[in-house]
């Protein structure tokens, strides 16, 4: 973005609820059944039908109002939100209007300083205000087949209709396309941490849409603004809230003015267009829902959720820095999933060794349970077989190199590191006086390279700490031995 350019950036995050069954009826939530399988009277809309509202659901959002910093409304009221699509049988979508479930919220999030390439090279605190956290239902799903100029038929899969759906709404905070990455990533982790959201955008159960504007800096009013719909992962997102910022810059400079519209991403031509005008909440004909009535809460609902809530990432991940002397980077990492976080600190636990245990989850586990496609619940180690292998290596009895080859060996049999080591013969020779003999042994038969390593070819070490690893089939410990080497040769 050019440097006398500001950009103006809001986001909607719509995210469904880990509900076994719709926000107001029996049917079920699961994904991938047959399409149309999972529909009743109710989420059809079929007259006389009545919606009775999910309590789950209502736990599940004040879970997530209160991660993300939001005050819970004591009395909240649902409304009809009109709009004719065939994925909306009603006619109308169940939503919340003037009276939501939650609303001013601030949440802190970490967000980058980026290089041209999106790399992050720092990371400093900004302040997202959060306008409001509502129940709605979600709609049904649009597919279509055929390519354009050809014979195209459309279906609608209303399996999705009646899934319990928050929509979360923030201020126009966002100055650039990276800070609404990092943001919508802080969100789906937390969702998924609270267990309030599976957030998997590849299944369209965490949806989000950006209203984006530019204006001149140092200017005050808010430029025109553009939503931009049709964003099903968070690298889509970033990309066309960069593309619509050039755009609407191009679009100023060049004399004209920006329409205010909704716009979809195109990934493949790598740019927003234009799919309707922009509805104002006044097209919508909201008014209050007459078969459901106001939901209310009492303070001890909110005490009673709030005691359950699990300690959160960023608490966590900040508990990681000052308990275990861990850097942000890595802190960070460990604690991108609430699952690997648990790992991280139980095998941190039994080995005594934190930031050895951060290093192993960090590298060798994540890399195989990358490569094996193995979530961290199912992990043939158990973090206290980690924390075992660790030990190992720390009290000298096998080398780092053949932890390496140990843990391979237990992530693909989950034998635990003592039989490895004791069926493979893996065990460390510590023993000085065994050792100093390897060496002497070493020393003696290579006259020639000891007197080079005295002349001052000091690079011989390597040579003579080879001799005694193979004397010792690999089993001596190198720490001895070349502490042993070093005072003999020089000596």
């Amino acid at each position: 973005m050019r440097n006398d350019w500001e950009a103006v950036i809001g986001l909607e995050v719509h995210a469904q609820l880990s509900t076994e069954s719709k926000i107001f009826c029996g049917c079920s939530t699961r994904f991938g059944d047959e399409p149309n399988a999972n529909t009743c009277p109710v989420c059809l809309g079929l007259p006389g039908a009545l919606p009775v509202l999910n309590r789950r659901a209502v736990e599940l959002a004040a879970r997530a109002a209160l991660a993300l910093g939001l005050r819970i409304n004591r009395r909240s009221i649902f409304a009809r939100k009109n709009y004719f699509y065939p994925d909306l049988p009603k006619g109308y979508q169940i939503s919340q209007y003037d009276q939501p479930f939650s609303e001013h919220g601030e949440l802190e999030i970490m967000t980058a300083v980026r290089d041209a390439e999106g790399h992050a090279r720092e990371w400093r605190p900004k302040k997202i205000r959060i306008t409001r956290l509502h129940l709605e239902e979600d709609a049904g799903k649009n597919m279509h087949e055929g390519l354009p100029d050809t014979d195209r038929y459309s279906y609608v899969d209303l399996n999705r209709a009646g899934t319990p759906l928050i929509e979360i709404v923030t201020e126009p905070d966002f100055r650039s396309s990276w800070e609404a990455y990092d943001y919508v990533n802080h969100v789906r982790q937390t969702l998924r941490w609270i267990g309030a959201s599976d957030a998997d955008m590849e299944k369209g159960n965490l949806r989000c849409e950006a209203n984006v504007s530019v204006r001149r800096k140092g200017e005050e009013r808010f430029g025109t603004k553009v939503e931009l719909k049709n964003l099903n992962s968070v690298r889509f997102m970033q990309r066309a809230i960069e593309y619509e910022i050039e755009r609407q810059i191009g679009v100023l400079e060049s004399g004209g003015s920006v329409v205010q519209e909704t716009r979809l991403w195109d990934d493949r031509a790598g740019e927003t267009r234009p799919m309707r005008s922009k509805e104002e909440a006044h097209d919508y004909r909201y008014f209050p829902e007459p078969d459901l009535p106001p939901l209310v809460v009492t303070d001890e609902f909110i005490a009673r959720v709030r005691a359950e809530m699990p300690e959160l990432p960023s608490a966590r991940r900040q508990r990681f820095m000052d308990q275990y002397g861990l850097a942000f980077n890595d802190a960070a990492q460990l604690t991108t999933d609430r699952a690997l976080a648990d790992y991280f600190e139980r095998a941190a636990q039994a080995a005594n060794n934190a930031r050895a245990a951060a290093n192993w989850v960090r590298t060798e586990l994540l890399r195989e349970l990358e490569a094996s496609k193995t979530e961290v619940e199912s992990c043939p180690i158990t973090p206290e077989n980690l924390g075992a292998l660790i030990r190992l290596i720390d009290q000298g009895r096998i080398s780092g190199k053949q932890g390496k080859e140990v843990f391979a060996e237990m992530f693909a049999t989950g034998k635990s590191a003592e039989e490895i080591v004791r069926q493979r013969g893996l065990e460390q020779v510590s023993d000085v006086a065994e050792i100093e003999r390897l060496v002497e042994q070493a020393i003696a038969a290579n006259p020639k390279q000891v007197e080079q390593y005295r002349a001052g070819k000091e690079g011989l070490l390597g040579f003579f700490v080879g001799q005694v690893m193979k004397a010792s089939q690999g089993r001596a410990n190198p720490k001895i031995v070349n502490e042993l080497l070093r005072a003999k040769l020089n000596g």
